[in-house]
């Protein structure tokens, strides 16, 4: 099958084809590094990741660029908190090495480059000019503007009309403006008073000694960057003018990704992206997840308590261009599907591995099982990413080899091999979920500690201390070991 996508721009299901059969130009609208980063971030991350896995499966080179906005009027109005640092700069650095520590935790394929905007001024700069130069910008008091009645396709993304929208940008930026849609591009001075209170998470005042975030030279005098010209510069610096897919959150498609593409198309007179593709955003008791709303989950404390390959199958259960809920239950059913699919992975290998697997042994259902998993799994992966078909492929999987071992004897060595390279390369390869991963360290010396503590908690059940064996198998399973009772006695697993 080919890879079909549904492509924002057009609203219609379309044949994906990029503009080089070999190579595809993948952009990620990255975080602004002013928090950090919770489970609505972590839900684009992850689905870029697997359509990145999935593209380089297919034979694809990925050329993947995820930018940072490390200049921003929410970064500069935290400078000054405790432990975060006295400048926009510091705050940035402190919240963007959280950000790569989670990125990193979420077992994410690493970006070709990860651009942020203080790097890429002159860049920016220069883009701004060729807007001016071609009639798509104007400057006023010291800030340049684009002027959206000069674009006529602005608002193709969104669906809307010029005369329609409401004014963009700050308050005291109307009165400077040909139009109230109107976007700044360049912005004169540092951040304003307004702006700093607005986005404060604290209650110190704004006076002189606030900072005002950095400034550069520019030919309209000293200023800053406006928020929506940074992805387009970084995004052509690295990835040239048209890309193949634009990913992004819903919550970005005006006015972010509108005026990404006219001040993009504006400049080049080239189409800006060829598929723009945005997630559904994450819901929490029927409220988007948002760090502005306070009701977010944090990816760190998300992997603390879950761990990683759960979290990741919560995402894989919901296509990306759906809404998804966050909740108690939805994670109880993640971590379920999670340990049915690492139980069947473990049965696999272990039958595999042990002297009852026979090479002439040959189990026709295990067989077709493993056959219709790879081609659902290909179906489904190729239909708009549909991940949620594609965990039900894997699981199906899961179910043939506990058939298989619940009915014989004597294993189908090829059969179970299959499974096993099925599990690692379509889950592991393109789902990034940990299969077989083990803890560091010794874990013979992991073995006999823990089978010391089951001793243990077998005496106190002889004894009668039935609370103090329960509590004892208890913070096994909170270090996650689980421990399993038999009439042949306690087994554990990790």
């Amino acid at each position: 099958m080919t890879l079909s996508v549904t492509n924002t721009l057009t609203g219609e299901r379309e044949e994906f084809e990029p503009g080089d059969p070999d190579d595809v130009l993948l952009y990620v609208c990255g975080l602004t590094v002013s928090d950090d980063a919770h489970l609505g971030h972590a839900r684009v991350w992850t689905h870029s990741d697997v359509m990145h896995r999935w593209l380089a499966h297919e034979g694809y080179g990925v050329r993947h660029v995820e930018n940072f906005t490390d200049v921003n009027e929410k970064i500069a109005a935290r400078a000054g908190e405790e432990g975060l640092g006295d400048t926009e700069h510091e705050v940035a650095e402190h919240f963007m090495a959280s950000v790569i520590e989670d990125m990193r935790g979420l077992n994410l394929l690493r970006a070709e480059v990860y651009p942020r905007v203080s790097e890429h001024v002159p860049e920016i700069i220069d883009l701004i000019e060729t807007l001016v130069e071609k009639g798509y910008a104007y400057e006023s008091n010291g800030s340049v503007y684009f002027d959206v009645t000069e674009f006529p396709d602005y608002g193709k993304l969104s669906n809307q009309s010029v005369e329609e929208m409401e004014a963009q940008g700050e308050a005291d930026e109307r009165s400077e403006k040909r139009h109230p849609a109107d976007f700044a591009l360049w912005k004169a001075d540092g951040v304003g008073d307004a702006a700093i209170a607005e986005h404060r998470k604290d209650d110190r005042p704004v006076d002189d000694s606030t900072d005002r975030g950095e400034t550069w030279e520019s030919p309209w005098g000293e200023g800053r960057p406006g928020w929506h010209i940074e992805c387009s510069a970084m995004s052509m610096t690295h990835l040239g003018e048209t890309l193949d897919i634009h990913v992004g959150g819903h919550d970005l498609v005006f006015p972010h990704h509108e005026n990404e593409i006219a001040q993009s198309e504006a400049a080049t007179g080239r189409k800006f992206a060829r598929y723009w593709l945005h997630t559904g955003l994450l819901e929490t008791k029927g409220e988007k997840m948002s760090s502005s709303l306070g009701n977010f989950f944090t990816v760190s404390g998300a992997l603390d308590e879950f761990g990683v390959d759960i979290v990741r199958t919560f995402y894989l259960s919901t296509g990306y261009g759906s809404k998804q809920t966050f909740s108690e239950e939805a994670m109880a059913e993640a971590r379920e599907r999670w340990e049915r699919l690492e139980r069947a992975y473990e049965t696999a290998t272990d039958r595999l591995d042990s002297t009852s697997a026979r090479t002439k042994v040959e189990d026709d259902e295990l067989r077709a099982t493993v056959d219709e998993a790879r081609e659902e799994f290909t179906r489904a992966m190729n239909d708009d990413f549909n991940v949620r078909e594609a965990m039900a492929a894997l699981l199906e999987l899961a179910a043939g080899v506990n058939r298989h071992v619940e009915r014989h004897d004597e294993y189908d060595y090829r059969g179970l091999r299959e499974a096993v390279e099925t599990f690692e390369e379509l889950g592991g390869g393109v789902f990034g979920l940990a299969f077989g991963d083990e803890a560091g360290g010794d874990v013979s010396l992991a073995d006999d500690l823990v089978e010391l503590v089951l001793e243990v908690r077998e005496s106190e059940r002889e004894a009668g201390n039935y609370g103090r064996a329960d509590d004892l198998r208890d913070r096994l399973e909170a270090i996650g070991v689980e421990v399993q009772d038999s009439d042949d006695g306690p087994t554990f697993r990790y």
